[in-house]
């Protein structure tokens, strides 16, 4: 298993990823192609690809900051879902840095949403019953209520604000 970081939307593997992102997360938590090439062009965000044996595998899309690491998106390919490839992933993520890892998830409000937090947790991430929100990704939407997922431990409201504070300005530089 390989990621491959990917730079531009010219890359061999972009559309695929591309429609991969575009059927796993709804309108409100994806950004425009434009949005996302400016994003591309920055250091600290990485496009990574999972690849095997010359296969798509998925998807991490992730920031590097000085404190933390945060998951923007992940997806598996369809046809490599609940075969422990997700898992997989993630275990080499979180091996490859020491730093605590941010990630969004949705309310717990369906089975989906609540399937996706429990696979979070058995790999080792900790809910986080702050309130939160995610500035909207497209000028026309609203801000996202979501949920925090730490690794490997649980944070204070205080480090919410904090990441709020110091990295949104990053994550969000078109949006807000």
């Amino acid at each position: 298993m390989k990621f491959l970081r990917i730079k531009n939307t010219s890359d061999t593997y972009f559309p695929e990823t591309w429609q991969l992102y575009e059927d796993a997360f709804p309108i409100e938590e994806r950004r425009l192609l434009e949005d996302q090439s400016f994003v591309l062009q920055n250091e600290q965000y990485h496009f990574d690809v999972i690849i095997d044996n010359n296969q798509f595998m998925g998807f991490i899309l992730w920031w590097e900051f000085n404190t933390n690491r945060y998951i923007d998106h992940f997806a598996t390919a369809v046809a490599q879902r609940n075969k422990g490839l997700g898992k997989a992933i993630l275990s080499n993520f979180i091996k490859s840095s020491s730093k605590p890892i941010i990630l969004e998830v949705e309310l717990p409000i369906c089975n989906l949403n609540k399937r996706r937090i429990q696979f979070y947790e058995n790999v080792g991430f900790k809910l986080n019953q702050h309130p939160y929100k995610m500035p909207p990704l497209r000028k026309e939407q609203p801000a996202v209520e979501l949920l925090l997922m730490t690794y490997p431990n649980n944070i204070s409201l205080k480090e919410v604000d904090l990441f709020i504070e110091k990295c949104h300005p990053i994550i969000f530089k078109n949006n807000l």
